[in-house]
């Protein structure tokens, strides 16, 4: 399908660039682990996709990974979520509601998740009476996605191994060539040491 030829051009997108450390580096917009984040946070990082969305850094940093794969729809799905349970006033839920499903889940929708018909069907119902807990199995299913597929990516990604320090000795940028192969065995090491 065309959602999966997408996602095999992201992935061969971000293979070849992660050969070229410097314009990878590029594309991380304004993360930088030059901001500190206590190693401690980091590490609880690599717990949970949980612990990762709920730390503000953390987020960023994983919706810049999941927009270098181009499947930065499920993250924004689930902010969109998040947001939309906020929702204080009744008079708000429909039109919110309405925009959230015409942008990710309606078969015309801009930036469509990627939903079994069941789960689909269900949430299309839902938007006859919106309430607060209306995209509550969607949002699960797509968190759910993101835990077994691109989180566990995001853990090898330079996206948070650059959080991750200090540097092995002997693996510093100096001794440790930026080529793909090398970034992983030497942040490897990194994350053995941290764990």
């Amino acid at each position: 399908s065309a959602k999966d030829m997408k996602h095999r051009l992201g992935f061969l997108l971000q293979k070849s660039d992660s050969c070229d450390y410097s314009s990878s580096q590029g594309k991380k917009e304004k993360i930088s682990p030059t901001q500190r984040v206590s190693q401690e946070e980091v590490k609880k990082w690599a717990d949970s996709l949980e612990n990762l969305i709920h730390h503000d850094r953390g987020l960023a940093a994983f919706r810049a990974f999941l927009k270098s794969e181009y499947s930065e729809e499920n993250i924004e799905f689930w902010v969109s979520c998040e947001d939309y349970k906020k929702t204080k006033s009744p008079a708000k839920l429909s039109p919110k509601a309405r925009k959230i499903y015409d942008e990710f889940i309606s078969v015309q929708a801009t930036k469509e998740v990627n939903l079994d018909s069941c789960t689909r069907d269900k949430t299309s119902r839902n938007m006859l009476e919106p309430t607060l807990s209306c995209f509550d199995e969607a949002q699960r299913k797509i968190f759910t996605l993101m835990e077994k597929d691109s989180y566990r990516r995001f853990l090898k990604s330079h996206f948070y191994l650059d959080f991750v320090s200090p540097p092995a000795a002997g693996c510093g940028p100096e001794n440790c060539k930026r080529t793909h192969a090398h970034t992983l065995d030497c942040n490897s090491n990194i994350v053995s040491q941290c764990a």
